[in-house]
Formats: structure tokens, C-alpha cells, sequence
């Protein structure tokens, strides 16, 4: 599985890099802290260049965070808990998720946008309450190109300053990673159930 997800990366290049990074704020398939080390695996094999692995990975997950940022704006806070609770479940997000997203926000500012980015818990759920409260898009824009920046660069630097470690880090990840993807699939439909149970409680 190591080399299958390297060989995507690979063939994608950087816009394979900024796709699955755009689809990890919508909807992960594979998260970030997939994606970038093992984008920079790549770039210290020396098929892609680190700057455009960095770059691409913050322009992806900057372009995933605008709909959610434009579905606050438009939808506001009521209509998006209905949302979510009604639909969220397929995204594994509930109403208690936005509102928590928001409380958050109120109680930290434009500053939440910025750390939110490196929160993995929230970095997805931040732009809802930013477009919520109607946060200035150049501020948000510049926020989050900023968090995702940082995020982005420190995992890829981890992938490339483990390169030397790339057939023994490739030997544990291979098997390790069929149990991540497992556990990954398991959390999805344990979060389905739940958020299936919650609204039929409602």
C-alpha cells in the first residue's frame, strides 16, 4: 500500500498533490498527514521539488476550504446545523460539530482560521463559522493560506528528511498502513452509525 500511494502521488504530480488535498478538506479519502511526508518521500527522490510539493498541497487545501467557507457565508449557522445534521453523517460531521466549530471561533477570532489550519480536528470545520460571521475574504484567504502553509510544509519536510529511512520507513508503513486504512474505514462508519443514531433521536 506504501508504494501504491506513492506511485499515485507520483503520477499525479503536483496537481495529483493539490487534488487529494482539496478532496481531504470535502471529503478524506487520505488524510494530509498521508499525503504530504509521502509527497516528500518524492521530492528527496528527486522526482518532484519540494517548493512545488509545498505549494501545491496549500493551494489544495486552501480551494477545499472554500466551500465550506462560502456555505457558512450563504447558509449561516441554523441552516447549516439542519444541513449537517440531516447530510453530515455521509462527511462524518454532525450539528454538535459546527457548533462547536463556532464556539471556537467566537472565542479565539480571525486567529482560530490560522491555528485552526493546524488543528487536525477542526482544520476541515474552521471555515464554516469564518463565513458564518461574514470574516472578510481576504482575511480568511490570507489566514488559511498561512495555517495550511505550515501544516503542509512540516509534513512534507517530515517525508523528506526521512528519505534516508525510505525502504525501512516503506517495510513498517506497508503493513501499517493496511491497519490505518482499516481503523480510518472503521472510525468512517462507527461516526456514520452515530450521527444516523443522533438524528433519529431528534
Amino acid at each position: 500500500m506504501f508504494d501504491s500511494i506513492t506511485g499515485l502521488i507520483s503520477q499525479g504530480g503536483y496537481f495529483g498533490i493539490l487534488a487529494l488535498m482539496l478532496l481531504e478538506n470535502l471529503f478524506p479519502p487520505i488524510p494530509s498527514e498521508v499525503i504530504m511526508p509521502l509527497a516528500g518521500f518524492l521530492a528527496a527522490r528527486g522526482e518532484l521539488n519540494i517548493i512545488g510539493v509545498v505549494i501545491a498541497g496549500t493551494l489544495g487545501s486552501f480551494l477545499g476550504a472554500l466551500p465550506w467557507y462560502y456555505a457558512g457565508a450563504l447558509l449561516g449557522e441554523k441552516r447549516m446545523r439542519r444541513l449537517a445534521q440531516r447530510y453530515g453523517r455521509w462527511l462524518t460531521i454532525s450539528g454538535d460539530d459546527v457548533t462547536e466549530a463556532g464556539i471556537w471561533f467566537r472565542a479565539h477570532g480571525r486567529k482560530a482560521v490560522f491555528f485552526g489550519r493546524l488543528v487536525p480536528a477542526i482544520r476541515t470545520l474552521i471555515s464554516v463559522p469564518a463565513g458564518i460571521a461574514h470574516m472578510p475574504f481576504r482575511s480568511f484567504a490570507f489566514y488559511t493560506l498561512a495555517g495550511s502553509a505550515i501544516w503542509t510544509f512540516l509534513l512534507a519536510l517530515a517525508g523528506y528528511l526521512l528519505h534516508a529511512e525510505y525502504d525501512r520507513v516503506a517495510e513498517y508503513l506497508d503493513p501499517g498502513s493496511k491497519i490505518v486504512l482499516g481503523v480510518i474505514v472503521l472510525v468512517y462508519l462507527y461516526r456514520l452509525v452515530r450521527n444516523g443514531h443522533a438524528l433519529r433521536q431528534r
